[in-house]
């Protein structure tokens, strides 16, 4: 079907491949030294299978899940399980939130009654959903591995815990020091409550750090990358109708505070100017420059300043 001279760089791609890519070994890609390639083309759903299939072989088995109270066995009965994303307006007519939660342990029956570890309440589970690309279905059932869908209604956050009555908080999902910082403002004055509403939201997501400085009104956006501002903007306009503008700020970095409360209000109290608190109601330094920051570590010693913070129930 194919030309001849499709056929020869085919055949010479080929060999050129297989002289130079060693061949698979499931253990050496289960011990992380080796990577599987796949070659095809989804425009074409060629090779789609083949992918599907291997990932289904191949890959690792559920691991246990750590948290700060043990290390739970996926084998175990009773289900435990986290929350890693989440993510809003997925279905942007009805504006809902969905919390993607990883099952670490035990089946998940529909119905079944979790008790959320943060905040000690239990709620029945009917509306867990399964996604596949485009489609989604009812969750009837699920077990260690898989991932489900959650309606949430703000209940939920990135870092919480799930179980079958045992407090567990599990590890293993970070925040991460934003590289660049910004000031964001609406355009109209009169949607600035709807544009706290939003920025915790895009917050939650893990989108984007936004942190509420302890002086002034205006909310500091934290990226990896100066390409999210304009995604930012663009997402706050298009799904909350805010329109926004982001400005440039003396700002170097945001990093956490953690240590004795004492200390922790005392330092508070020292640099008010310079501090804020994150979505979550965690305090954060926000550093002018790098000896601004080494002051701060020098007049709080016992102080730890995060660049990375564990999210946890």
């Amino acid at each position: 079907m194919l030309p001849d001279h499709a056929i020869a760089k085919l055949r010479e791609d080929v060999e050129m491949v297989r002289a130079l890519c060693p061949p698979f070994s499931r253990d050496d890609y289960l011990a992380g030294t080796l990577t599987p390639v796949f070659f095809g083309s989804a425009v074409n759903t060629f090779g789609v299978q083949e992918l599907l299939k291997g990932i289904g072989s191949f890959a690792p088995s559920p691991k246990p899940g750590k948290s700060l109270e043990r290390e739970v066995a996926p084998t175990e009965k009773k289900v435990s399980a986290f929350v890693f994303k989440i993510q809003a307006n997925m279905d942007p007519k009805h504006r809902d939130r969905i919390a993607f939660v990883r099952l670490v342990s035990g089946k998940f029956k529909k119905g079944m009654k979790l008790k959320h570890v943060r905040s000690g309440k239990i709620m029945a589970v009917h509306n867990a959903q399964l996604f596949l690309a485009q489609d989604r279905e009812i969750a009837e059932e699920a077990y260690a591995g898989d991932i489900m869908g959650l309606p949430n209604h703000g209940n939920l956050r990135i870092g919480d815990s799930l179980t079958e009555g045992e407090t567990l908080r599990f590890v293993g999902v970070p925040s991460f020091a934003p590289e660049m910082l910004q000031k964001v403002r609406s355009e109209d004055p009169m949607k600035a409550k709807h544009l706290k509403r939003a920025l915790e939201q895009l917050a939650e997501e893990g989108a984007a750090s936004v942190f509420k400085p302890n002086l002034g009104s205006d909310w500091i956006v934290g990226v990896v990358g100066g390409l999210q501002f304009e995604v930012l903007a663009d997402r706050i306009r298009t799904e909350y109708q805010i329109p926004v503008k982001f400005e440039a700020t003396t700002l170097m970095t945001a990093e956490w505070i953690d240590g004795d409360p004492k200390e922790v209000k005392a330092f508070t109290d020292q640099n008010r100017a310079s501090m804020a608190l994150d979505h979550s109601g965690a305090p954060v330094y926000l550093a002018r420059n790098n000896w601004h920051l080494a002051k701060a570590k020098d007049d709080f010693p016992t102080l730890k300043f995060l660049r990375i913070k564990e999210e946890t129930a």
